[in-house]
C-alpha cells in the first residue's frame, strides 16, 4: 500500500471501544455510497473512474499534452476549485513547487481564472511576451465569473498574436460534454474538447480530463496515476475498520468531532504539499461543511509554520486535531555539511541528512502536540511519485464520502456557493429580473 494510517499517537483520545461502537455507522455509510442510495448519489462516478475511464479521451490527453510541449513556453490552464486546485497539486507533488523555475523540457505552466486581481492578471500577460502560448479552458458551463474572463482575455491574446485559425490549435476546452455557452463556442470555432464528467463533481475531478491535461503537459505519467488511484480502490472494498485505514481515518475523524474537535489540521513536512492541503481543504470544506455541521478544515507545513502557528496548536484552544501526512522516502538526499569553526554548534548534526533531521522534527512536534491535548493521526506516505498521487487523492476521496454520509450530510453537494455567486451577478448588473430584484435588495443593506 502507498498509504498506511499510524494511530498510537491518539491512545488518550480515541479508545477501540469507540472504534467498535462506530464501526455499525461505517458499514453503513459504506453500503449506502456503494449502492447509490444516499443524498448526491449522481456524482459518485469517481469510485469506478480509475478502471472505466474513457480510454479514447485518456489517449487524446496524451497526445494534447504532447503537442503543447512541442509548441508552446507557456501553458495557462484557466479554471477556480476544483478546476484548477488538483492539477497544480499534482504538479507541485510529483515535479516541485519550484516548477516553473527548474530546468525542464516541459513548458512552465501557470493557473488563471482563480481569483480576480487585476495585478496578476496583468503579471501573467507579460510573462506570456516573447513566448509561444497555449491555454485549457476548464468550466463546465463557461459562465462563472472569474474563468470567463480570464478565458476572455487570453483568447484575444492568442487571436491576436497567431491570428484566429492558429489561436483555434493553441485552445483546448474542457468542458459539458453537451451543452453550456463554452461547449457551444468551443463547437463553433473548433476548439479541441475535453469532458467535465456529469456524474462527478469538481473537488473530485482531479483524476479527469479536468486536471489531467495540465497534469500531463507537465511531464507527468498520468498511466501510473491511474494506476495508483486503481491500487486505492482495490484496497479498501471491506468496511471492517481494523482491515481499511481509510475507512478508520473516516471514522475517526468523526469521533474527534463528536468529542469536541470542530478543527482538522492537515500537517506536512514537505512544501512540495502544500497545494495538495488546499486540494484537501477544498474537498472536505465543501463536502462536510453543511447543515450546520462540519469540521473546519486547515493546513499547515511544518516545520515552517511551528515558529508561527506552533504556539497556538501547543497551547491554543483545545478543539483541534491534526493529520500528518508522512512522506517517507527521501528522492533528492542532501546530506548536511561540517564547519570545522562550528560556529553555529549545529556540527553534533553534520553527516545527517536534511530528511533524517526533519523525520526527527517531525516526531519531536507530533509528541509535544499529542502532550499538549492535540490528537494525532499519521499518514505514512511512500513517496511523491505519480502513483503516489493517485492513490492518496482515492484514499481522500473515499474518506470524504464515507465521513460525510457518517456525519449525516450529502458530500457531493455545495448549495452555500451559489449565495455569493447570484450575489455578486447582481452587484455587477447581470441582465434579468431576478437580478434586478435582488440588486435592490443588496444596495439597501450595503446604503
Amino acid at each position: 500500500m502507498s498509504v498506511r494510517l499510524e494511530t498510537k499517537y491518539l491512545n488518550k483520545f480515541v479508545s477501540p471501544e469507540m472504534l467498535a461502537a462506530i464501526q455499525p455507522q461505517i458499514t453503513a455509510a459504506d453500503r449506502t455510497l456503494r449502492e447509490g442510495t444516499g443524498a448526491g448519489s449522481d456524482f459518485r462516478g469517481w469510485i469506478d473512474l480509475p478502471v472505466q475511464y474513457d480510454k479514447e479521451e485518456f489517449a487524446r490527453i496524451k497526445m494534447a499534452a504532447e503537442r503543447i510541449r512541442k509548441s508552446c513556453d507557456v501553458f495557462i490552464a484557466i479554471g477556480i476549485g476544483g478546476s484548477y486546485l488538483g492539477a497544480r497539486a499534482a504538479i507541485e507533488f510529483v515535479r516541485s513547487p519550484l516548477y516553473n523555475s527548474l530546468k525542464k523540457d516541459t513548458p512552465d505552466i501557470y493557473f488563471a481564472g482563480n481569483g480576480i486581481n487585476s495585478a496578476y492578471l496583468n503579471e501573467l500577460l507579460s510573462l506570456c511576451e516573447g513566448r509561444d502560448v497555449c491555454i485549457n479552458v476548464i468550466s463546465k458551463s463557461g459562465t462563472t465569473t472569474e474563468p470567463a474572463v480570464a478565458f476572455r482575455v487570453f483568447r484575444a491574446l492568442l487571436e491576436q498574436k497567431y491570428g484566429e485559425e492558429e489561436a483555434v490549435k493553441r485552445i483546448f476546452v474542457t468542458t459539458d460534454k453537451a451543452r453550456g455557452k463554452l461547449k457551444e463556442l468551443a463547437d463553433e470555432k473548433g476548439y479541441e474538447t475535453f469532458v467535465v464528467p456529469d456524474d462527478i463533481g469538481g473537488r473530485y475531478s482531479v483524476l479527469t480530463a479536468v486536471g489531467l491535461l495540465p497534469i500531463a503537459v507537465a511531464g507527468i505519467d498520468i498511466d501510473a496515476m491511474m494506476e495508483g488511484a486503481a491500487a486505492a480502490r482495490a484496497a479498501y472494498t471491506d468496511p471492517d475498520l481494523s482491515r481499511n485505514d481509510c475507512y478508520r481515518y473516516a471514522a475517526i475523524r468523526n469521533l474527534l468531532y463528536r468529542g469536541g474537535k470542530t478543527s482538522e489540521i492537515m500537517v506536512t513536512y514537505d512544501p512540495a504539499l502544500a497545494l495538495f492541503n488546499e486540494w484537501w481543504k477544498q474537498l472536505y470544506g465543501e463536502s462536510e461543511g453543511k447543515d450546520g455541521k462540519g469540521l473546519f478544515p486547515a493546513s499547515v507545513v511544518f516545520s515552517t509554520d511551528l515558529h508561527s502557528l506552533g504556539q497556538y496548536i501547543q497551547q491554543g484552544l483545545r478543539n483541534i486535531f491534526e493529520t500528518v501526512i508522512d512522506v517517507r522516502s527521501d528522492a533528492s538526499p542532501f546530506v548536511i555539511p561540517e564547519d570545522p569553526a562550528n560556529i553555529d554548534g549545529m556540527n553534533y548534526i553534520a553527516g545527517k541528512t536534511m530528511h533524517e533531521v526533519n523525520y526527527n522534527a517531525f516526531l519531536a512536534t507530533v509528541l509535544s502536540h499529542t502532550d499538549g491535548g492535540v490528537p494525532n493521526m499519521v499518514l505514512e506516505l511512500d513517496g511523491r511519485s505519480a502513483y503516489d498521487f493517485g492513490y492518496l487523492v482515492y484514499f481522500f476521496e473515499l474518506a470524504c464520502g464515507i465521513s460525510g454520509y457518517t456525519l449525516g450530510v450529502n458530500p457531493f453537494d455545495q448549495p452555500g456557493v451559489e449565495g455569493y455567486k447570484n450575489n455578486m451577478y447582481a452587484l455587477l448588473g447581470k441582465p434579468g429580473a431576478e437580478h434586478e430584484k435582488r440588486r435592490a435588495e443588496l444596495k439597501s443593506r450595503i446604503n
